[in-house]
């Protein structure tokens, strides 16, 4: 992945307006800087179009709210206005955005340029492992969860894999910053229970029902890993990004399949008609 250290951008948002921040001199990605800002709820996403557009932004921004007891601290429109402004002055064609709510004080963005994935990830797929984590209440992100993640994420980068799928009491629901599918019998299947309903997530299920694929909600059991035909990964920033390798196990033919391959031009042109404007 291309290095993305050269510009990166800092905005704190209220109803007073947006007000640029210097980023931290020590933070050297999104997760870095999210650590050094007080506790929140957070969403991450890419932009598309030059900045213009980005897919499923309502929903991002209904969960961004969804956890909130007391006012806002930014209303839904001054944030978009906000965001608007903050992506305008950065210097970069495309962005990826982390929000991260903190009540009682502001919603803060995060810029940094758009990673450039090695077009490899997609065409020859990439390895996993399994590690026995369960994130409490999923469906909230917490900020908190980004530290208790940055050990798992260094151990992974260890053992020279793209994702780790936490998988508690033996099942595999989704990855430290992805949601998981998985194909047995050209039937697609991910977890239905205790994940983050994550908007590329829903996307794909909508692409698939467009595609008359049949789908079922279930969690994968380990033991279940070496009878795969093909296995997918779905993130916001990444898209569809096929798994070729789960531990020691070679998913189906050690490529992309052919139901992955379809979705994730499905998932293409998805998004050419349905990112909707900032």
């Amino acid at each position: 992945m291309a290095d993305t250290t050269a510009s990166r951008a800092l905005w704190r948002l209220t109803d007073q307006g947006p007000e640029p921040r210097p980023w931290p001199a020590s933070a050297r990605s999104l997760d870095d800087a999210t650590r050094l800002l007080p506790p929140g709820f957070y969403t991450t996403f890419r932009t598309f179009d030059h900045k213009r557009r980005v897919l499923g932004l309502r929903q991002h921004l209904r969960r961004l709210y969804a956890p909130l007891s007391g006012p806002p601290p930014v209303s839904p429109a001054m944030l978009r206005s906000g965001l608007r402004r903050a992506l305008a002055a950065f210097p970069e064609d495309e962005a990826r955005v982390r929000l991260v709510m903190v009540p009682d004080d502001a919603v803060y963005a995060l810029l940094e340029p758009l990673p450039h994935w090695p077009p490899e990830i997609y065409s020859h797929g990439v390895a996993t492992i399994v590690v026995p984590l369960e994130r409490p209440r999923p469906w909230e992100k917490r900020t908190d969860f980004i530290r208790q993640r940055a050990q798992l994420i260094a151990l992974m980068r260890a053992r020279g894999a793209f994702e780790a799928l936490m998988a508690p009491r033996g099942r595999i629901r989704e990855g430290l910053t992805s949601n998981f599918f998985w194909i047995r019998d050209g039937i697609l299947h991910t977890a239905k229970q205790f994940v983050l309903r994550g908007v590329t997530r829903q996307a794909v299920l909508q692409v698939a029902r467009e595609m008359d694929i049949p789908r079922r909600y279930r969690a994968l059991p380990v033991e279940d890993i070496p009878s795969l035909d093909e296995a997918f990964l779905t993130s916001s920033s990444r898209g569809i990004v096929p798994i070729v390798r789960i531990d020691e196990h070679i998913v189906g033919s050690d490529r992309p399949g052919p139901l992955t391959r379809q979705l994730m031009d499905g998932y293409t042109r998805y998004v050419q008609t349905r990112a909707e404007r900032i």
